[in-house]
């Protein structure tokens, strides 16, 4: 197996390189020469392969908007209230029916 169909089969397992390359911090050209220099070492990897929880963490909570999820609690706060209306079921309200009983009918005189 060439080395360049050994660098496809390393890419292919570490997903997280394809990140670097969509955000052009790095190229596939710049990957490759690091695999061909140092191999699958993890010391020449480790900046970019598997970044601990607390940075990818960290790094999801940057890119959270939080007036879209105010917006969206707002939405779903309406459509919640838009039912209870709907059902008549708002502040305990209890939707009876006919509170005086049915005569029953007999029609085979029993």
């Amino acid at each position: 197996m060439d080395k360049k169909s050994q660098f496809k089969l390393f890419a292919s397992q570490h997903p997280e390189l394809v990140t670097y390359v969509k955000s052009g911090s790095m190229s596939w050209q710049q990957f490759y020469e690091i695999y061909d220099i140092y191999g699958e070492s993890t010391s020449a990897w480790k900046e970019y392969l598997n970044p601990s929880g607390t940075e990818k963490l960290a790094d999801k909570l940057k890119n959270i908007d939080m007036n879209s999820i105010q917006e969206h609690i707002k939405t779903a706060q309406k459509a919640l209230n838009l039912v209870q209306e709907l059902t008549g079921k708002s502040n305990g309200e209890v939707v009876k029916g006919p509170s005086a009983p049915r005569p029953l009918n007999k029609f085979f005189e029993d």
